[in-house]
């Protein structure tokens, strides 16, 4: 498996992050065609070589249409060279949408099961960001930095670069941001920007402010990171293949406005190489196995407990979930003395490991932490709406060598039709099992 390692030191923004990504290779009319897979009128891609501070790369665009007229607009998001001037900003109002609406932009289309899955997930990433400033439930914010239609290109763009760049690992250096303030529809605020602060936060990624003025890391910029970045550190151990440059809006004064991207291979120097790298390797082998089944490796943490309270336990399960653990468990145990205890378990990404056993030592009664590497094989997903009596559900559905061979109706839509329909749940569930061919 290839490593997409991330130079963040001027920021992030979504334009810069597939500005990066064209410079690697990435084919600007293949994007484009499939963006359009989205069916959004009225905008076109504009993707130019320029160069900041000495730097040539890329620099990408989404020019919008106004009243047929194309012109340039100025992203929501990106801070890269203007400012968050929403309030003047007519396509702001035009096409601000919620994240169900957004959601349900992102299913509806032909777009792939993977891009699907993680275009929803960084935008959920920013809901429940700008839910928790805004004191609201995540499906019912209203986004303002990235509710109007560039923005939306620049997230389902981001995930369509990443997957047409193979997939690779995902790692960033140190996160930065600038100094200063940022207008936004929240008002002025010191940077980092509010849905950026929150975003970082709850992935638990460590932010430095430097001496550039200016806002560096976008909120898209931000989901974008904690979604698909594993680690954060130096380079470790990484032959660079290909080196591309995604660049900003705007001159910075004390270092140059790119996004550095470095893709390579992790080289292997001994049986006893750092886990990252090895995760590389069982990756590699696990994906020729003649099917296409997707692969990956993930960090198990586990720690036995007989002295917690149930409800410090029940509150560190939600609180690990919500910070972005894949699961979170216990199981009854027999412990030492035959003392009655509890098995806590923790599935996470291998680069946040250590967040989660800060958490595990922090929160519950545990002294230790047991770690170690799981490889997963994982079901092509794709989300596909049925009919049913009661009008129409998502189904999550999962494919074996081109086959159907699972599907789970999602809780949230069968609940919310059952509620309609005043019917028991479990009748909506079968109904939606039953309109799926198996």
């Amino acid at each position: 498996m290839k490593t997409l390692h991330l130079d963040i030191f001027s920021g992030i923004s979504g334009d810069m992050f597939i500005g990066a990504l064209l410079d690697l290779g990435v084919d600007a009319h293949q994007l484009e065609h499939e963006l359009a897979k989205l069916e959004l009128d009225g905008f076109h891609l504009h993707v130019s070589g320029q160069e900041r501070g000495g730097i040539a790369g890329t620099k990408f665009d989404v020019h919008l249409s106004d009243h047929g007229q194309a012109h340039h607009h100025h992203h929501h998001d990106h801070g890269h060279g203007h400012e968050h001037k929403h309030g003047e900003d007519k396509h702001f109002h035009d096409h601000a949408r919620n994240f169900s609406e957004i959601k349900q932009l992102i299913t509806a289309s032909k777009l792939s099961a993977w891009v699907k899955d993680k275009a929803v997930a960084v935008f959920h990433r920013i809901a429940v960001a700008e839910g928790k400033i805004h004191g609201h439930p995540p499906e019912q914010v209203h986004f303002h930095e990235v509710g109007a239609v560039d923005s939306i290109v620049d997230i389902v763009g981001a995930c369509l670069a990443l997957e047409m760049l193979g997939r690779p690992r995902v790692v960033a250096s140190a996160a930065v941001e600038g100094t200063g303030t940022v207008k936004c529809a929240h008002g002025t605020f010191p940077l980092p920007a509010p849905a950026t602060l929150e975003i970082l936060g709850a992935r638990g990624v460590a932010l430095s402010q430097c001496e550039e003025p200016g806002e560096l890391i976008t909120p898209t910029g931000a989901a974008i990171l904690a979604e698909f970045a594993e680690s954060f550190g130096p380079l470790k151990n990484l032959a660079a293949q290909k080196i591309g440059y995604g660049l900003g809006g705007r001159q910075g004064r004390t270092r140059p406005n790119v996004l550095r991207a470095v893709l390579g291979v992790e080289e292997v120097h001994s049986a006893q190489c750092a886990v990252p790298s090895g995760a590389a390797v069982v990756a590699v082998a696990a994906d020729v196995g003649g099917h296409d089944w997707e692969s990956d490796v993930i960090a198990v943490l586990e720690t036995n407990l007989d002295d917690i309270n149930a409800e410090i336990l029940g509150a560190f399960v939600e609180s690990a979930l919500a910070a972005g653990a894949l699961d979170v468990f216990h199981t009854p145990i027999q412990m030492k003395k035959n003392r009655p205890g509890v098995l806590l378990t923790v599935l996470c990404a291998e680069g946040a490991a250590d967040q989660f056993t800060e958490m595990m030592l922090r929160q519950t009664s545990a002294f230790g932490v047991r770690r170690a590497p799981a490889q997963r094989r994982k079901l092509r997903r794709e989300i596909r709406r049925v009919g049913t009596p009661f009008g129409e559900v998502e189904v999550k559905l999962g494919f074996l060598d081109g086959a159907l061979v699972q599907a789970a109706p999602e809780f949230e839509s069968c609940r919310r039709l059952a509620a309609q329909a005043g019917v028991p749940l479990k009748q909506v569930y079968a109904a939606a099992v039953k309109a799926v061919e198996l």
